[in-house]
């Protein structure tokens, strides 16, 4: 038995900080008490002119390298989870695998938006199982989505940060450790709610394109509330049953961190208890595909869970895509 189990992780975020009196000033309004009444963010990291996605996800990967001692030249394969792509060609970890000197390693880049994470996770684990020749992976969630905001659209700018996280994952022949579930869900009716629709072949960029502020990151359609909670509770619902486990089994869950009533609304709907659910959108924003790792990197800081434990990711994003997986850390 092939199992893939976290072996280390790391996380990295900008120094540059924001807070909420800056769209305080930006916008000539009050923002800041909503923004930390209904969401509880107060502020989070936007990359400097210099830095780029590439350049958080490296910084991500490093330190989860270092912290599992591993050489870059024992990777078999590198997957990034993005949709704020260094380049729309190429690979965002091609140039990645360069610059950490990853010789022996294969690259490919996930953009299913901010479930990206857990989709590469999920992606890594099964390669690992199916393939004896892929013992190490690195899995990295990067965003910078500050580059793609409009700052004067306070629907999305006062939200959006920066960052990334990532995860080693190594094979072993435990049964006590490692993968236990996975399902992905798409809802593609969604795919025109949320996006950046310019730039591609459907819309490439011309000079009214940029008067019009189209190549920057657009929510053009609410969501339906309940969207998150009803999926992420089926989801965590449909992992235990595929993990026979139950939801008390799980130690800690890890959600998008876009709205933290939906992680409330959620955990109500498992009848599970409220701190059992990371929130770490407060001082980092929402990082997209990079937040649940760094969630997780948050609550392993804060001694919330060890080895041994259950956990749960599940995250969702523009598509609409959903990812849910479940290890024994």
């Amino acid at each position: 038995m092939r199992n893939a189990y976290i072996h280390s992780s790391g996380f990295f975020v900008p120094e540059q900080v924001i807070k909420n009196d800056y769209f305080d000033k930006l916008l000539n309004e009050n923002v800041s008490d909503w923004l930390e009444k209904h969401v509880q963010i107060f502020e989070r990291r936007w990359c400097s002119e210099n830095e780029s996605t590439s350049f958080l996800a490296k910084q991500a990967a490093l330190q989860a390298l270092e912290r599992g001692n591993v050489n870059p030249e024992d990777v078999d394969l590198l997957i990034i989870a993005t949709d704020t792509p260094e380049f729309i060609s190429p690979s965002t970890s091609s140039k990645v695998q360069y610059e950490m000197g990853l010789i022996n390693a294969g690259t490919f880049d996930i953009n299913t938006a901010c479930a990206g994470f857990v989709t590469a996770l999920d992606t890594a684990a099964k390669y690992i199982k199916a393939d004896e020749r892929y013992k190490t992976i690195l899995v990295v969630g990067a965003y910078a989505m500050s580059k793609f905001l409009n700052k004067l659209d306070k629907k999305t700018a006062n939200l959006f940060a920066d960052g990334a996280g990532a995860v080693v994952l190594k094979s072993t022949g435990s049964i006590d450790q490692g993968y236990l579930a996975s399902k992905l869900i798409t809802m593609g009716e969604y795919y025109s709610y949320m996006g950046i629709y310019a730039g591609g072949t459907n819309q490439p960029i011309t000079n009214e394109i940029i008067e019009k502020n189209e190549h920057l990151l657009t929510i053009a359609k609410k969501f339906p509330p309940e969207i998150n909670p009803n999926t992420w509770s089926q989801i965590a619902l449909d992992l235990c049953v595929q993990a026979k486990i139950t939801l008390d089994d799980v130690k800690m869950f890890f959600f998008t961190q876009i709205n933290i009533n939906s992680i409330w609304e959620t955990m109500e709907l498992l009848k599970q208890p409220r701190e059992k659910a990371q929130t770490s959108m407060h001082y980092y924003g929402y990082t997209g595909s990079a937040c649940i790792p760094i969630a997780f990197e948050d609550a392993l800081k804060q001694n919330k869970f060890g080895r041994g434990d259950i956990v749960l990711f599940i995250g969702s994003g523009g598509g609409l895509a959903f990812a849910g997986s479940a290890f024994r850390y």
